[in-house]
C-alpha cells in the first residue's frame, strides 16, 4: 500500500502551491464545471468545510475484477482533484464488502466467488489501483506545473475493509450498526426498491449491504478523520446510509448534527451519444491492465470517441485546463475530420494511465496500422517520415509476427515488391500479390505499387531499413533490412 504522512511538510507546500498558482476556481465549482457532481449533500457546509481545512475522502472500489476498468475512473479521477488541492484522498479496497455484493444498478444478484478467486481479485485490483494513483497524480501534476508529483503522492493512502471487518463479530456488528438501522429507511433505498420490484427479489446478504457500506465511512471517520465519501450516482443510497451513521454514532450525537460533518458527493453514469454505458467495447470492459486490454486497443477507445462526448471526456479524463479544452474544441469543430479532439483525449489518458513510453509506442503503431495521407501513386510516406527502426520493433514488440527480417541486398532494387508480399506472408501466393497489384491494392509506405515490376528503392526506407508492406486498409508487415 501507499504509505502516507497525511499533511507533511511537503504536502503542505504543495496546498499552498495549488491554491495560489493553480487553480483559479473553489476546488467544488471545478469539480462541479469539470463534469463531475451528479449530486452532493448539504453543499453550503460541503463548500465552508473545504475552505476551513483540508478534509480526507474516500472512494470504494470492489474486487469483482483483478483490475480497475475505464468506468472506474470518473469517481477515481475526482479524488485525484482533492489531492491537488491539497486534500487527502482513501482509495478502499473492498476486501470485505467484495464478498457480499453491492445490489446497486443490478437486476440479479451477483455470483459469490471463491475464496481463490477472490483473493486473486484483491491482489491484483490493489496492484492497479496503486499504480494508478501514482501515474495519475504523477501525470497530473506535471499537466498542472507542480513538480513530478512525489509530494502529492504523499496524501494518498490505499486501504482494504477487510482490515476492520475481520474481527468484528455479527453480534457486535448488530449492535453498534444494526440498532441504528431502520428497516423502512433501508427498503426505501433505491437499490433495494428496485430489486423488491424484480422478479429475483433480493438477498438478506445483499439487503445489509448498504449497512456494510455505511460503516466503512464510520470507520474511515472516526479512525483517520475521512469526511467525504465519493461515488457513482447508484451509490447515493449508501452514501447517504453512511453519513447518517457517523452522525448517530457522532460524539456530539444527532441532534447536534445529523451529518456529523460528513458528506457525500456522486458522480454521474457516462453514456455514448448512442446511450451505451461509457468503458464498454463490443460489449467487454476496456480494463487499465494492458493483460487484459492492451494499450493499443485502450488507446484506440478513446480515439473513436464520438465528436458530441469530446466536451464532457475531455473536461473530465484529462487534466487539461478548461481554457485550453475550450480551444481545442473550437479547432476541432473547425475541421472535425482532423479528430484534434479524440487524439488530445486518447493521448492524454494513455499516458496518464500507462506513461509516456507506452504512448510513443502506440502511436506509433496506429501511424503504422492507420495511414492518413491520400493512397495515391504520388503521395508520399510523411506519415512514416518520422519513425526509427527502434521505435517501430518497440511499439510491435521483438517477436511480432508482423515484423520481417531480410538482408538488405535481397530488399532494396532486388525482388520485385509482389514477390515480397507472398515471401513474407502478406499475400498467400506470389498470384494473389499480382492481383492486388493489379486491383492497386499493395502498398509501400502508404504508397500504391504501381506495377508488377516495381522493386524498393533506397530512398523508400525509413530510417534507412524499414518499409511498410500494406495489403488493403488492415494488412501488413514491417520489413527490416539486416
Amino acid at each position: 500500500m501507499l504509505q502516507v504522512r497525511v499533511l507533511s511538510r511537503t504536502s503542505r507546500v504543495l496546498v499552498k502551491c495549488c491554491r495560489r498558482t493553480v487553480h483559479t476556481a473553489p476546488l467544488l465549482q471545478e469539480l462541479t464545471e469539470r463534469g463531475f457532481v451528479q449530486d452532493v449533500t448539504h453543499k453550503a457546509q460541503f463548500e465552508q468545510a473545504l475552505a476551513a481545512k483540508p478534509q480526507t475522502v474516500y472512494a470504494g472500489v470492489d474486487p469483482t475484477a483483478p483490475s480497475l476498468h475505464i468506468g472506474h475512473l470518473v469517481p477515481l479521477l475526482a479524488l485525484v482533484h482533492f489531492r491537488l488541492h491539497g486534500h487527502s484522498v482513501v482509495p478502499l479496497i473492498g476486501s470485505a464488502t467484495g464478498r457480499i455484493g453491492d445490489p446497486s444498478g443490478r437486476s440479479t444478484e451477483r455470483v459469490q466467488q471463491t475464496d481463490e478467486h477472490l483473493n486473486a481479485n484483491i491482489s491484483g485490483l490493489t496492484r492497479s489501483v496503486n499504480t494508478f494513483f501514482q501515474r495519475a497524480v504523477e501525470h497530473a501534476s506535471t499537466r498542472l506545473g507542480l513538480g513530478d508529483g512525489e509530494a502529492a503522492l504523499e496524501g494518498v493512502n490505499v486501504k482494504s475493509n477487510i482490515d476492520w471487518f475481520k474481527d468484528f463479530s455479527m453480534i457486535e456488528f448488530l449492535r453498534v450498526v444494526g440498532v441504528h438501522a431502520r428497516v423502512n429507511t433501508m427498503m426505501n433505498r433505491e437499490s433495494v426498491k428496485a430489486r423488491l420490484s424484480s422478479q429475483q427479489g433480493i438477498s438478506f446478504t445483499e439487503f445489509t449491504y448498504q449497512l456494510l457500506q455505511a460503516y466503512d465511512f464510520y470507520y474511515l471517520n472516526k479512525h483517520h478523520g475521512c469526511t467525504v465519501q465519493v461515488g457513482g450516482s447508484d451509490q447515493w443510497g449508501n452514501i447517504v446510509a453512511g453519513i447518517e451513521l457517523v452522525g448517530k454514532l457522532s460524539p456530539a450525537g444527532p441532534q447536534v448534527d445529523p451529518s456529523g460533518g460528513a458528506f457525500g458527493i456522486t458522480t454521474p453514469l457516462l453514456t455514448t451519444p448512442s446511450g451505451e454505458k461509457f468503458g464498454k467495447s463490443a460489449g467487454n470492459a476496456v480494463w487499465l491492465d494492458e493483460n487484459l486490454t492492451s494499450v493499443f486497443d485502450f488507446y484506440q477507445y478513446f480515439l473513436k470517441s464520438p465528436d458530441a462526448s469530446m466536451p464532457t471526456y475531455l473536461k473530465i479524463f484529462t487534466f487539461l485546463p478548461r481554457s485550453r479544452i475550450a480551444e481545442i474544441v473550437e479547432s476541432h469543430n473547425a475541421n472535425p475530420e482532423l479528430r484534434v479532439a479524440q487524439k488530445t483525449l486518447a493521448s492524454e489518458v494513455t499516458e496518464m494511465v500507462h506513461g509516456v513510453a507506452a504512448l510513443d509506442r502506440v502511436q506509433t503503431l496506429t501511424s503504422l496500422l492507420f495511414p492518413t495521407s491520400s493512397s495515391t501513386p504520388s503521395s508520399t510516406a510523411s506519415d512514416y517520415s518520422n519513425l526509427t527502426t527502434s521505435s517501430i520493433v518497440s511499439a510491435f514488440g521483438a517477436l511480432d509476427p508482423r515484423l520481417v527480417y531480410i538482408p538488405e541486398n535481397e530488399l532494396v532494387e532486388s525482388i520485385p515488391i509482389f514477390k515480397l508480399a507472398a515471401r513474407c506472408g502478406l499475400a498467400g501466393s506470389n498470384s494473389a500479390a499480382k492481383t492486388l497489384v493489379s486491383s492497386r491494392g499493395l502498398y509501400v509506405n502508404n504508397v500504391v505499387v504501381p506495377n508488377l515490376t516495381s522493386t524498393v528503392s533506397r530512398c523508400q526506407l525509413i530510417d534507412g531499413r524499414v518499409i511498410v508492406l500494406r495489403a488493403g486498409k488492415d494488412k501488413l508487415k514491417v520489413i527490416i533490412a539486416q
